[in-house]
């Protein structure tokens, strides 16, 4: 770890603790030209000079704040993302359970060890740059997108962020396989899951942890990545190397990595059996979890429209986005009425774990209405009527009545 990168660090224990303090007034928003979502909402924060060590080193100006004793989260709004299936990197949501970690390549180096490697090692950033590499085009959505659905359509709030639609994106990530780091550490035979480790010290368990099975670890897609959209990985999005796990939820894919221990046995830590696990009277505790293990995220769709949208009467084409761990996107339908449409799609099926965004014509009448949509896979998975409650609002991927008012 280098000396600015410990410097950081304790100067935001001192300043968490006065962000957190403040945010519930707006004051922090204030501070750094923030916007916050209060109450469904938004309001203009004021712009005052910044007196406090900001929890990002990107402009949070365009994005639903979260700030609360959880972590500094930052939620696109999807309205500012249609106009292309790849999220630039500035409008690319951030979830933290820390401040964004600033790190010094010439002194960080990524350590692969555990009684599931032969051949213990220690790279360099330089090192990783110099492995062959692989692109891969897919999203990242964290595991508690739509969370606040519970509230709005199930009228039963659960526990974590008040995320709507935003925290999700898709990026053109390159990196080195993860299967060639693990080759060259002599991965066993006997290997079964690995414990990957960022350097955020101030989230759980002194750096964000994920246990990945081997199988998953080893395809081709599941890459450590350090460019994002043909940069450098920016310090909110885990500079210099993030693990990209093609089709898990956004917890697996840790940020700032710096360890991975390899294990013969199966690895639990808190991330896989208190937190990233369904809890609830639908689903059955597995090994030392309190419930199902989440892994993938959902077959799903959502508006590319501000929460609440306010339209004028006429035709309008609405554009959103649809997506699946499964396999393509094949299908999404609209309803305004109760009558199920086609929706278009606008982009081709070619990113195995990306989105397609769609679009339809709707004749807006004056009014208070509801926008509904659904997708449907190649495989045949689709978002259901219904799904269960669970403690911490994982996964919702109910068809969502979106709000609009035409006036």
């Amino acid at each position: 770890m280098s000396i600015e990168t410990k410097h950081r660090r304790q100067r935001s224990q001192v300043e968490r603790r006065r962000f957190l303090g403040m945010a519930s007034t707006g004051a922090a928003a204030a501070a750094i030209g923030v916007r916050l979502e209060a109450g469904g909402a938004e309001e203009a924060a004021t712009q005052e000079p910044a007196h406090l060590v900001s929890p990002w080193f990107k402009d949070p100006g365009p994005f639903i704040q979260h700030i609360d004793d959880r972590g500094y989260n930052l939620e696109s709004r999807l309205e500012d993302l249609s106009e292309s299936p790849i999220t630039p990197n500035e409008l690319f949501f951030v979830r933290n359970n820390s401040v964004s970690v600033e790190v010094d390549p010439e002194s960080w180096r990524l350590r692969v060890e555990g009684d599931g490697v032969d051949r213990p090692l220690e790279l360099s950033y330089s090192e990783i740059l110099q492995m062959p590499t692989r692109d891969v085009s897919c999203i990242i959505e964290c595991g508690g997108d739509h969370r606040d659905m519970y509230r709005h359509v199930m009228n039963n709030p659960v526990r974590g962020d008040a995320w709507k639609t935003g925290a999700i994106g898709m990026a053109r990530w390159t990196g080195v396989p993860l299967s060639e780091v693990l080759r060259r550490a002599g991965i066993s035979p006997q290997a079964r899951e690995m414990q990957l480790t960022g350097l955020d010290e101030e989230s759980p368990e002194g750096g964000w942890q994920r246990p990945l099975p081997v199988k998953k670890a080893m395809d081709g897609e599941t890459i450590l990545a350090h460019h994002m959209n043909g940069v450098p990985l920016p310090p909110d999005h885990g500079f210099p190397l993030r693990a990209i796990v093609p089709g898990w939820v956004g917890a697996a894919n840790i940020k700032w990595l710096a360890s991975i221990h390899v294990s013969r046995r199966r690895i639990w830590s808190r991330n896989n059996t208190t937190s990233y696990v369904l809890i609830g009277a639908a689903y059955r505790p597995e090994g030392q979890a309190q419930g199902k293990v989440i892994e993938t995220y959902s077959v799903n769709s959502a508006l590319a429209l501000p929460w609440r949208a306010r339209l004028t009467p006429g035709p309008q084409r609405i554009r959103g986005f649809a997506w699946s761990p499964f396999d393509f996107v094949d299908e999404v339908e609209w309803s305004v009425d109760g009558q199920w449409r086609q929706a278009t799609f606008i982009d081709p099926a070619e990113h195995r774990y990306g989105w397609r965004r769609f679009e339809f014509v709707w004749n807006a009448q004056p009014g208070e209405h509801h926008l509904t949509t659904r997708a449907r896979d190649r495989q045949g998975n689709r978002q259901p009527e219904r799904i269960p409650h669970n403690l911490k609002g994982y996964l919702f991927n109910q068809p969502l009545p979106h709000p609009v008012t035409v006036i």
